[in-house]
């Protein structure tokens, strides 16, 4: 099988780094605020991520992430929770995740989380979200041996590799997956071509430059992190 080109292009990341304290399930009800639906449950694969919530929501939030990036892992702690639980089940925010490829380690992460039915994405997203530190702190201290078998050979073989060396098989089987069910997703090359080119094709036309970038409807957001999102979904209600 002919190896997957490298898809990744330097992205300036983010400064902002400030740790957040996210809202939780004893805050109060956002005013104004009625469930029409159980959109705080319901999972659409689009055709550039995955979105939770109403599709056809007045504010709709997409995110453009990368499971290497720390800015970003320190947002689905902070703030993925609150956006979860306050402003999706209201119908009138939609909350879709789309990701930004950048090394062969981000383009596996994001093929296992994928994996499965699209109502597990989120799931799976936060599962390796929270192992974030651990597995980074791997292949920051990954040897010679490691870093070849993870550049070099088939596609299936080098995404196998950063799985095993990485802990994403056991991650993976704490949320149901067998290691041959993880396998299917792990080595489906036209899936990673597809994911590789759309990021691809999301860096040029919109101009992104780092990671976590939001946009609302459209429009891209001067915002980096939960404290400086979070004003831009209050006005929505």
């Amino acid at each position: 099988m002919v190896a997957l080109p490298r898809f990744t292009r330097p992205l300036m990341i983010a400064a902002a780094s400030a740790l957040a304290v996210g809202a939780t399930a004893q805050d109060a009800p956002l005013p104004g605020s009625e469930i029409r639906g159980n959109w705080g449950a319901t999972v659409t694969e689009t055709d550039g991520g995955h979105l939770i919530g109403n599709p056809q929501a007045e504010g709709k939030l997409v995110e453009y992430m990368s499971y290497t990036c720390s800015h970003c892992a320190t947002f689905a702690r902070s703030g993925d929770g609150a956006i979860k639980m306050l402003y999706v089940p209201t119908g009138k925010v939609s909350y879709e995740i789309r990701h930004l490829i950048r090394d062969p380690i981000d383009l596996t992460a994001a093929l296992a989380a994928r994996c499965g039915d699209a109502d597990k994405f989120f799931g799976n997203h936060e599962a390796l979200i929270l192992k974030h530190e651990e597995w980074m702190a791997t292949a920051r201290k990954a040897t010679q041996a490691q870093q070849a078998r993870w550049n070099f050979g088939t596609f299936p073989s080098r995404a196998q590799a950063i799985a095993s060396d990485l802990g994403f098989y056991e991650i993976m089987e704490r949320r149901g997956y067998s290691r041959s069910q993880l396998d299917v997703c792990l080595t489906d090359y036209d899936a990673a071509k597809a994911i590789a080119d759309r990021s691809n094709a999301d860096i040029a036309r919109l101009q992104l430059r780092g990671t976590p970038t939001f946009l609302m409807s459209g429009n891209k957001l001067d915002a980096h992190d939960w404290p400086s999102l979070q004003p831009y979904l209050d006005e929505l209600f």
